[in-house]
């Protein structure tokens, strides 16, 4: 990166403004709240530095230039999150920053420590254990240590669950005792409410089906087990409480529970957790509710690190609060979010590292301007950064942004729709990110002119199929979503689940009018999939060893007629034929008496596709479909090697066809000062 870029990236992070004006505060562990803040007399927790900057405002008002809290190496341990509100505000040229001081690891931690370990001695429990473990296995009584709010996993609904109390040892997540210990077991047979093997999606108020499997028989007696299972579908998960086995028939049943009836069907897979009676294998972990007691077996011995369990949910969160920047902090084991956003302008966590979070690293919800910069994120149990503002009535944009963050291995609680990256409602970008091994969507959006840029993601969609890595966000896509940017990323290595195939770009039913143009797609197994969509520009894309370059289908005559009825009504709730969709949006004026659920104005032109088929395209589609110059089984030459150069050599055969050089230098995570850290490691998922 130029050192002129470096400077306007700084200049638009507002830094430069209170590097030499700003006030400054410390905070450190070994502080003390009744200090005065003072280099020499810092205070020990975030929050007095927060009432201290209340109090100065207050008084002599905001200095010029801002405020800096700078937070000394080692460790916070939070009881509470750091609440701001707008009384927390900076101002554009005098901002508030919370900091790690230079060249120090600031920890913000949400969990506590976890001491007293022993050995398991009550032989009931170690009944409950298989021979092989009960001498590895270790126990803690988190009652006797003060911690009480034992939480467990709850509001399970598809897509979502909470794991309320977490484990951590080593810095990383331990594994809540499970059967099987990797992979899923199989339902056998879905039974109906006669208890006889149903076809199809079986419905029934007992969720009865046969498992093959002999080891849920020592499960009976066991208390608070839960499935946590793909039911019917590879792209809909849902977390159930067991709630009776029957050894002798081998069967299991998840109900019957009030007002509830479940769905399953014969083939699809499942697996249980929180189960004492299954922690057979190194970093497992279950916890006793009724008697706070812990149980554990340590993969390394425990004096060679510290085990910890979450127990503040959100870490940081802001309500209205404006010019307020987190820089070089180290967020982690929280059973929420590490910061949450709602409403204000211009917050922006840069240079950070999130990890170890129950849900997602940064969740924002409307305001403006707000960016998640610089930051290393993993090990969340749900998604990277959500960002989510604008208003599709008036098409105001947020212009909030993730750019040059590397968002890897999240979602190992909740596996599906859960992003790296999410840009909602309208005018927001993902920029020059690099997201890899996350098991569903690496980048979801959703709304209107959203800017998906320079992004290199890999090793993505491995949980499921019937998904993008880059994919429109149910429910209810529909036509008025317009005006999205998909250019210049690299997506490779995508496969699908169990290699059974999945997308790079998915525009599902019917969202249209997209720019997917100069991006690289090699070895993914269908690199675009427009699901029905209108308008939608595929331009200048380079095609390498992929399943299928495209499939364009016409499911809006079919199968899915019915998203034009809500479609219609959200165009008339959105005042189409009015300033400022009619300006914005012309094509939409007489969208309703042109066959609006027909794939129309979709455009394949000057792109390369090299190594592996061309597209698929509906027969009700095909018409309609405009192709143009593209270069298909013709080898385009390349200056070097495919994928280590992806340049075309000057004889290449695209040059007359107009095809324009994609700048792959810029593509994925620069080097700058707000990068967390520097060079960025990644590795492609076997």
């Amino acid at each position: 990166m130029s050192k002129l870029a470096i400077a306007v990236t700084a200049a638009v992070l507002g830094l430069a403004s209170y590097a030499a004006a700003a006030v400054t505060l410390y905070v450190a562990p070994y502080g003390n709240d009744a200090n005065p803040g003072a280099a020499d007399r810092p205070f020990a927790t975030l929050q007095r530095a927060r009432d201290e900057i209340r109090q100065r405002k207050a008084g002599a008002g905001l200095p010029e230039g801002g405020i800096i809290v700078e937070l000394r190496g080692g460790v916070y341990e939070l009881s509470q999150p750091l609440e701001l509100t707008q009384q927390d505000s900076g101002a554009p040229a005098a901002p508030i920053v919370y900091r790690a001081s230079r060249g120090e690891t600031a920890r913000v931690v949400g969990g506590r420590e976890v001491t007293g370990w022993r050995p398991v001695a009550d032989p009931a429990i170690l009944a409950r254990l298989d021979e092989s473990v009960r001498a590895h296995v270790r126990q803690a009584d988190l009652k006797a240590q003060g911690i009480t709010d034992l939480e467990g996993i709850g509001s399970a609904r598809t897509y979502q669950s909470d794991p309320g109390l977490e484990v951590f040892f080593q810095d990383k997540p331990m594994t809540l005792a499970r059967y099987p210990n990797s992979g899923y077991l199989t339902i056998a047979s879905a039974l109906d409410t006669g208890g006889k093997p149903g076809t199809g999606i079986v419905a029934s108020p007992e969720g009865k089906f046969a498992c093959e499997d002999p080891r849920p028989a020592r499960w009976t007696k066991e208390k608070d087990v839960w499935l946590h299972g793909f039911w019917v579908w590879d792209w809909a998960d849902l977390r159930i409480p067991l709630c009776s086995i029957d050894p002798a028939a081998r069967t299991i049943s998840l109900g019957p529970r009030p007002g509830q009836t479940f769905q399953m069907r014969t083939g699809q897979w499942f697996y249980a957790e929180n189960l004492l009676p299954e922690l057979d294998s190194p970093g497992e972990w279950c916890l006793d509710r009724d008697t706070a007691i812990l149980y554990f077996w340590p993969p390394a011995p425990l004096e060679s690190g510290k085990v910890v369990v979450s127990l503040v949910r959100d870490l940081v969160r802001l309500d209205g609060a404006s010019h307020v920047t987190f820089r070089g902090l180290l967020f982690e084991a929280g059973r929420g979010s590490a910061v949450v956003v709602q409403g204000g302008d211009d917050v922006r966590v840069v240079a950070c590292t999130i990890r170890n979070m129950g849900n997602w690293a940064v969740k924002v919800y409307g305001g403006a301007r707000h960016g998640v910069v610089g930051c290393d994120i993993y090990q969340t149990g749900q998604g990277g950064v959500h960002l989510e503002g604008g208003d599709r009535k008036t098409l105001t944009p947020a212009e909030h942004y993730a750019e040059n963050n590397h968002i890897h291995h999240t979602a190992r609680w909740d596996p599906v729709y859960q992003q790296g990256v999410t840009v909602f409602g309208v005018g927001n970008r993902a920029t020059h990110n690099l997201i890899d091994n996350v098991p569903h969507i690496a980048i979801g959006f959703t709304g209107n002119d959203q800017t998906i840029e320079y992004n290199e993601i890999h090793s993505a969609v491995f949980q499921s199929n019937d998904a993008g890595a880059i994919y429109t966000s149910p429910p209810d896509e529909t036509w008025s979503m317009r005006g999205h940017k998909i250019r210049y990323n690299y997506l490779h290595n995508i496969h699908g689940f169990q290699g059974k195939g999945c997308q790079g770009v998915y525009l599902d039913d019917c969202f249209s009018s997209a720019d997917i143009s100069g991006n690289i797609f090699y070895d993914v197994a269908t690199a675009i999939l427009i699901g029905g969509g209108r308008d939608n520009l595929m331009t200048n894309n380079l095609f390498l060893k992929c399943g299928l370059a495209f499939s364009i289908d016409a499911r809006g005559l079919g199968w899915a007629k019915g998203v034009g009825t809500f479609a219609t009504q959200e165009l008339i709730d959105l005042n189409y034929r009015q300033p400022p969709w009619s300006v914005k949006y012309p094509e939409l004026l007489n969208i309703l008496e042109d066959e609006p659920l027909a794939p129309k104005g979709n455009v394949l032109a000057r792109n390369i596709c090299w190594g592996g088929p061309w597209g698929r395209t509906q027969a009700e589609a095909l018409p309609l479909v405009k192709f143009e110059d593209n270069l298909i089984d013709v080898d385009p030459r390349f200056a070097g090697a495919p994928p280590a150069d992806f340049r075309l050599a000057g004889d290449s055969p695209a040059h007359k066809l107009g095809f324009q050089p994609i700048p792959v230098d810029k593509i994925g995570v620069y080097q700058s000062e707000d990068r967390a850290s520097w060079p960025v490691e990644h590795s492609l998922r076997p």
